[in-house]
């Protein structure tokens, strides 16, 4: 077989996954055993750092002495793993054993099975290769527009046909991802998915993601649901996941990252679960690009996810507050901006008097005039040129000295 070649899709009654069949990386079978000095990863593992192979995650981590497993503990965990010389020889990527306590605590939408698990070096790696995996050149995607950059670029890099499904205020997004479905030639074979939505703000409750798990089946297209935003929600809000759905694991995936939730944005975590064929797809690509993240990283990340949840409660109210200040101060000043119930971002309409500079002329006039430096909507998509985004990354007393600066150009 040569190498990269590619095989025609199974036939279109069942959920179409692309049969790569990419040949196993050195050492592995096609069934992700290992062959030869491999045979076992985890005896091998066991051997250079001394953690007996049957005690992996948190078993080990609760076994150490001095090493307490709560959520303000993840650093320590860190300092402590990585001054064990043993832990850079060998990274086998065991976050995944882990992936399903997030789950479990969350949704229970995932079981105890290896095959539904993935992990990945944050979600924007997770999300690119993923796209790599399961497209082939021409295959159609359906991505809301305007979205986070890699959800679109994902496809282009993959050689996808890329088919934007408009997302904007007071339009049925779903009925807008019906009508593009329908007129659609070829039909799309995946659609990428992310609510709370980044840069919109958009939030959707769990009866849309039931219709979904229908118009999936209905038109045999895999989905994938970015999660990144599952604990970003205020004023009572509770984003649903994909993956509580009947039938969800069934026609997609779901993807989540420790950036937000645990602030941990540098440390490059995340798992994919979901759909079994999806999963392996990305396994064998990823198979050739990486071995894997830093070790001690991975059982930071257990700790996090198994800890007392605490720290997340506080990460969200402290972006809720700082929410609140600048909202209250955008609309004080002649704004017309709405509380965002999700993600970490203000998604502001231009004002009148400048929305016909479109959203990048805008954004330089207030760096240049306010010192505020926002994102213009155009960035994320056509459809998002009358907005600009806020990030919610500073400080209150440093958002009130962005308001006052916002002041002076709406007295102009």
């Amino acid at each position: 077989m040569t190498l990269g070649t590619r095989h025609p899709s199974p036939p279109r009654e069942i959920l179409v996954v692309t049969d790569i069949n990419y040949p196993p990386f050195l050492f592995e079978t096609d069934d992700g055993g290992v062959q030869g000095i491999l045979k076992d990863k985890w005896a091998l593992w066991s051997q250079r750092t001394g953690i007996p192979s049957q005690v992996r995650g948190m078993e080990w981590i609760k076994a150490q002495e001095g090493v307490q497993t709560g959520s303000a503990d993840v650093i320590e965990t860190l300092s402590y793993t990585e001054a064990r010389a043993a832990l850079y020889e060998f990274s086998p990527a065991y976050a995944p054993i882990e992936a399903r306590v997030f789950f479990h605590r969350s949704i229970g939408g995932i079981n105890d099975v290896a095959s539904m698990r993935g992990f990945s070096i944050g979600a924007k790696e997770g999300m690119a290769h993923l796209a790599l995996a399961v497209l082939q050149p021409g295959d159609g995607v359906l991505v809301p527009n305007p979205t986070y950059p890699i959800h679109s670029y994902s496809v282009v890099i993959a050689d996808g046909d890329l088919r934007s499904v408009p997302l904007v205020p007071g339009e049925d997004f779903f009925a807008r991802l019906q009508e593009t479905a329908r007129l659609a030639w070829p039909k799309a074979k995946l659609l990428i998915l992310s609510f709370p939505h980044n840069p919109t703000t958009a939030c959707v409750e769990r009866d849309f993601f039931v219709k979904v798990v229908d118009f999936a089946r209905e038109h045999h297209m895999m989905v994938v649901h970015d999660f990144a935003y599952a604990d970003f929600t205020f004023d009572g809000y509770k984003a649903p996941s994909f993956l509580e759905i009947p039938g969800a694991k069934e026609v997609g995936v779901e993807i989540f990252s420790l950036s937000k939730s645990y602030n941990m944005p540098g440390w490059r975590v995340g798992f994919v679960c979901g759909n079994s064929k999806m999963i392996h797809a990305l396994a064998r690509i990823k198979s050739y690009l990486d071995y894997g993240a830093f070790q001690p990283i991975q059982i930071a990340a257990i700790i996090a996810l198994e800890g007392e949840q605490g720290c997340v409660t506080d990460i969200v109210e402290l972006h809720r507050k700082r929410r609140d200040v600048l909202v209250n101060g955008l609309n004080k000043i002649g704004w017309k901006v709405e509380k965002p119930r999700g993600t970490m971002f203000v998604w502001a309409p231009i004002p009148d008097e400048f929305r016909s500079m479109g959203s990048l002329e805008f954004s330089k006039l207030l760096i240049q005039e306010c010192k505020v430096a926002v994102s213009p909507g155009i960035g994320f998509g056509e459809y998002g040129d009358g907005h600009v985004r806020f990030a919610l990354v500073e400080n209150e007393q440093r958002i009130r000295q962005a308001l006052r600066g916002l002041k002076t150009l709406s007295g102009r």
